[in-house]
């Protein structure tokens, strides 16, 4: 996956013994899926200021998008990372070895910036790459992991994403935990996200994910996602595809990365942007934007503000939902949430469409033997939730009916099943 960029998140305290053996990561970091607005899918490496004094990845750029996750509620909805990626680095280290940002690009430095953010409740991330070099060319880590943890807290970062350009597939997954190791010492709780598995994946290795949950708070499964439905599609099949062995992995403190949200770019249309937040919503991701925030159209951004929809993906039980079902390109995703009434949990219920065939495509399935739902005698029914729809009333339906809705093309509906006890059901 070379000269890809991939997304990982390690977290900051390690549980280590005499010897530097790492038993469990606990660094306090990650307990919700992390949330934020990251440069890479839309700024990418961007860096001629001249032409492009909007775009480029500058110290005005990060100033700007904090400006706005305050000033357009993204921090008071829960987003609170703002994250550099690749191409802020100066193309050499100075003469005593220590990361350098760009001085035209970056004048002030990154403790300035990052006391920028951190002055609007927001918080501070980074990048850099495990290998000789960045994904893009710059300085890599190799031979520094001890300096750049120190320069990274020294800095006041708060997040870390290390990439695997450039670096041996053999050796990187000790690489990272020798950096882990580093970065903990410190004592900066930073949030550590890591790209092993993605690059590993690429090369037909199954990566050890008790081996990540004890080094990383977060780490990219697959490839970079692109502005398209089509690339949204194909990361999705990933996860469903290889959910048997990576969904059990996933949970507080430790989680799966399927990169970042891209609404509000180019490629997506409305009912495509809600079928990307339903299912990362479902599988309980980190939810971290990459998008120019100043454009966001009014639509859009109601879907990244919805309150409802980012208490499904942040509920504190972190299980990672599953593809339960595809009936007619109709795929049905399912996850276990918060409340709980009596026995049963709640359920988080995504359907959603890969058919384009020009109109909205009617659905209807049996609670039980099609989306799993309850067969317990105790359970009477549930109060069903529109979560796209905040002003529609919640509909009461029987346990072990049918449940029918309409999607449409390309697109996806997302509702919240709570188990009821009472009476006065309706089947369809």
């Amino acid at each position: 996956m070379v000269n890809s960029k991939v997304d990982i998140v390690l977290l900051g305290t390690l549980f280590v013994c005499t010897a530097l053996v790492v038993h469990a990561l606990d660094n306090g970091l990650a307990h919700r899926p992390p949330m934020g607005w990251m440069s890479w899918e839309r700024y990418r490496c961007i860096t001629d200021c001249s032409k492009y004094p909007d775009e480029c990845i500058s110290e005005a750029l990060f100033k700007r998008m904090a400006d706005l996750m305050v000033s357009e509620g993204y921090r008071d909805a829960g987003y609170e990372y703002v994250n550099i990626d690749d191409c802020w680095m100066a193309d050499e280290r100075d003469e005593d070895g220590v990361l350098q940002p760009n001085k035209e690009r970056f004048p002030n430095g990154i403790k300035h910036l990052a006391d920028y953010i951190h002055e609007r409740g927001l918080k501070f991330g980074i990048y850099q790459d495990i290998g000789t070099k960045t994904c893009a060319g710059y300085p890599g880590m190799v031979g520094y992991f001890k300096l750049d943890a120190e320069t990274f807290a020294d800095w006041g970062v708060d997040f870390i994403k290390i990439d695997g350009c450039y670096a041996d597939v053999e050796l990187m997954v000790n690489d990272y935990i020798k950096f882990g190791e580093y970065m903990n010492r410190t004592g900066r709780p930073i949030l550590y996200s890591c790209s092993w598995p993605a690059y590993q994946e690429y090369d037909g290795i199954i990566p050890d994910y008790d081996q990540l949950k004890e080094t990383c708070n977060m780490w990219r499964n697959w490839g970079d996602i692109e502005d398209s439905h089509q690339s949204v599609v194909e990361i999705t099949k990933y996860f469903s595809d290889h959910q048997n062995r990576i969904v059990p992995h996933h949970g507080p403190g430790h989680w799966n990365d399927p990169d970042t949200l891209i609404l509000g770019n180019y490629g997506l249309s409305y009912d495509q942007s809600k079928s990307q937040l339903a299912v990362w919503t479902v599988m309980g991701a980190p939810l971290l934007i990459s998008n120019d925030l100043a454009k966001v159209r009014p639509e859009i951004k109601e879907l990244l503000l919805n309150k409802a929809i980012i208490r499904v993906n942040q509920d504190p039980l972190g299980i990672q939902g599953r593809l339960v079902k595809t009936v007619n390109k109709i795929e049905i995703w399912k996850r276990p949430i918060m409340p709980r009434v009596g026995h049963e949990l709640t359920q988080a219920i995504a359907f959603v469409s890969r058919r384009a065939d020009g109109a909205p495509y009617p659905v209807r399935v049996k609670l039980q033997e099609d989306v799993g739902l309850s067969n317990s005698t105790n359970i009477k029914g549930y109060k069903v939730y529109d979560l796209f729809d905040g002003k529609a009333a919640p509909l009461l339906v029987r346990a072990g009916s049918t449940f029918e809705t309409r999607i449409n093309p390309t697109g996806a509906n997302l509702y919240r099943f709570v188990p009821q006890f009472g009476t006065n059901f309706i089947s369809f």
